[in-house]
């Protein structure tokens, strides 16, 4: 391929990558196969490795992220982010909206929209590229995070259709509540401390100076203000639908997030239907805006010294209840975090009966005073986790005592350690402390570890109560007759367990290491390890330096691995599952082929040889595509134990060819 082909080539997949990025994360409409998706990706990076030349800055490969950033650069605005005025009162929405009439000759509309709880964003764009990206700041002035900002898939890096040549687009960049949710289960299971609420930390994951990082994050945004000169458009409305053919992802009208009318009485309705719709959202937002939607008209209103006339933010009350808290217990993690939790007397919030609420840490309990038989404050977190934000002390009464931590495993009564740096109390008694033990085990049968099928958590502490384990290593020691002995254990759930443990012997050197439960070596850092090291040994013989110099493994990481393994009972462990069988090396993917090439399949049910996403993968290594629903498009549906019913009749219905775990195996094997 010589230069020209090649440069043709690039602007081509760049162009159908972007597409199909589009399809996905603005529309919610794949038209392709991760897989599909990731071979386009993979044959424009080669491309770009082969001619850097042609490596353009709107390159969708540019979404991995991998630039690191030392210092942010702050940057004048073009245009000031003015903050817009705020109110918890809907009279004086209703005086604002008064006001501009009298100010303003002739009809009035006004757009209302959701105000997102997250970092306000400028993005630049010149010639339908993406070229600066700047927060607010001050108002005058913020900091440039372009490189972060290029990582978030819901920011177009190139436009489409009859854009401005010159412009900047204005909104918010937030993290949905399930990627704060997954980050939060992660930092939980690695001994990390939890982040406080979806906010603040894509505010922080947009300052981190790893891009990469941040391109993992899952951030997401909403973008809706256009700024430039001589824009040949009337209204905000009018410009906020334009900028959606153009590549944004925009408020939808036909979801309410965005509505206009002309009466104070529709702005009510939309802030009534938010006030209570609002925890129904994948996000959060903390109010609704409201805006005159002629530019002419909001040009004449003027501005403040602050804020702009034509438009003011509606802030929705933070729903606080008060109710008694009864008494502290503490919990033990399996990585022996002790985490202090208050019961409380049960109290409605948010639309749910709230029972308990966790207090983190000493720190917390004494920088809110909490003493038992205290009348406190509890909202939702992030409209999420119930949490206490403070007392009524005029309540408090003299049979309140003072809650002191305690120092002692409530578990195995082992003395606890705070680490220096570290907010959190820790049990050090891991090898012998019921909760750390089964909580290890947990951690390894879990599905993106071990994946063991016929053997969950109340399995596990009945193995552990009778005797039969005390590590992961004694699952690979259990015999038929020993499982088939506990309670609501029939012959053919003990045979899946068995059979279980033998097929986990084929899950991959990475998802094993995994499954170790680690200090810090989460899923993404197992995997890194393993493709880096690809031998169990070799990890464990590398020294400091060694593992520093493998991307995104920091200090922490390394100490906590290099501490893991001068431990001889988990040496002694390692050892064990490798006799067991498990794999403790990387082994190169075989039986890539094109046989199943133009066909889909849908996976459901629950398998025995395979989980479903192997299974899936098989069927993408072979040629054919993964889709998740059955359709007369569908040309196999392969089906396991408590396959859905309805998907079955479905199938059946259409003629859809039905193929057992085995039957798919042999089609492969053809």
């Amino acid at each position: 391929m010589n230069k020209d082909e090649a440069k043709e080539e690039i602007l081509r997949l760049s162009k159908e990558i972007n597409y199909h990025n589009h399809a996905y994360y603005v529309e919610s409409n794949p038209l392709i196969s991760d897989y599909e998706f990731d071979k386009l990706l993979e044959k424009l990076q080669e491309l770009e490795k082969q001619f850097p030349e042609f490596s353009f800055e709107s390159s969708p490969t540019k979404r991995v992220g991998g630039d690191i950033t030392k210092k942010f650069q702050t940057v004048a605005h073009t245009f000031p982010m003015l903050s817009l005025s705020n109110t918890y009162s809907e009279e004086e929405i209703l005086e604002w909206e008064n006001r501009i009439k009298k100010l303003e000759d002739g009809a009035i509309e006004y757009v209302c929209e959701l105000k997102y709880d997250g970092v306000a964003i400028g993005i630049r764009y010149e010639n339908g590229f993406l070229t600066r990206a700047v927060t607010r700041g001050d108002g005058t002035q913020g900091e440039e995070i372009t490189a972060n900002v290029r990582t978030i898939r819901t920011i177009p890096l190139q436009l489409r259709g009859d854009f401005p040549q010159d412009f900047e687009i204005r909104g918010e960049i937030f993290m949905p509540l399930a990627s704060f949710l997954k980050l939060n289960t992660e930092r939980e299971e690695n001994g990390e401390q939890l982040f406080a609420n979806p906010r603040n930390t894509a505010s922080g994951t947009l300052k981190m100076q790893d891009s990469k990082v941040v391109s993992e994050r899952n951030l997401d945004s909403y973008l809706y203000g256009v700024y430039g000169n001589n824009l040949a458009f009337e209204g905000h409305f009018e410009t906020v639908q334009k900028a959606g053919e153009w590549g944004f992802k925009i408020p939808l009208q036909q979801s309410r997030m965005i509505e206009k009318t002309d009466s104070a009485e529709g702005i009510m309705n939309f802030i009534h239907f938010w006030d209570k719709e609002r925890y129904n959202l994948p996000f959060e937002i903390d109010g609704v805006v409201v805006k005159v939607n002629n530019y002419a008209q909001q040009k004449r209103l003027g501005f403040t010294a602050k804020s702009p006339r034509w438009a003011i933010a509606y802030k929705f009350k933070t729903e606080r209840v008060e109710t008694k808290l009864e008494s502290v217990v503490y919990q033990v993690g399996r990585t022996g975090s002790i985490t202090p939790v208050a019961n409380l007397k049960p109290v409605q919030l948010g639309g749910t009966t709230v029972k308990r609420a966790s207090l983190h840490n000493s720190d917390q309990i004494k920088r809110l005073d909490l003493h038992v038989n205290d009348f406190v404050y509890v909202e939702k977190g992030g409209e999420i986790i119930p949490k206490i934000v403070g007392v009524n002390t005029e309540k408090r009464t003299k049979d309140a005592g003072i809650i002191q931590f305690i120092e002692s495993c409530p578990e195995c009564n082992a003395t606890l350690i705070r680490r220096e740096g570290e907010a959190n109390h820790y049990c050090p008694n891991e090898d012998a402390c019921p909760p750390q033990m089964k909580g290890k085990m947990e951690h390894f049968i879990s599905r993106k570890a071990m994946n063991i099928d016929g053997l969950g958590a109340e399995t596990i502490d009945l193995l552990y109560e009778k005797g039969l384990i005390k590590t992961s290593a004694d699952l690979y020691d259990l015999t038929f007759d020993q499982v088939v002995e506990l309670d609501r254990m029939a012959d053919k759930s003990a045979d899946n367990l068995i059979k279980g443990l033998v097929e986990s012997k084929n899950i991959p050197f990475e998802r094993v290491l995994f499954a170790l439960g680690i200090r810090f070596v989460g899923e993404t850092v197992a995997k890194k390890l393993a493709k880096h090291f690809k031998y169990m040994d070799a990890l464990i013989a590398a020294k400091f330096d060694d593992l520093t110099n493998v991307g995104e493994i920091g200090e922490k990481i390394a100490i906590s691995l290099q501490q893991y393994f001068l431990n001889e009972e988990h040496l002694h462990f390692i050892d064990r599952l490798k006799k067991a069988g498990l794999q403790f090396e990387i082994k190169e993917k075989v039986g890539a082929s094109n046989k199943l090439e133009g066909k889909s399949f849908v996976v459901s049910g629950v398998f025995n040889a395979f989980s479903r996403d192997e299974l899936k993968e098989l069927i993408e290594s072979n040629g054919g595509k993964n889709v998740s629903a059955i359709s007369n498009k569908t040309d196999y549906v392969v089906a396991g134990e408590n396959m859905g019913p309805a998907k079955l009749k479905k199938a059946t219905d259409l003629g859809i060819a039905i193929l057992s775990e085995d039957e798919f195996i042999q089609l492969i094997n053809k």
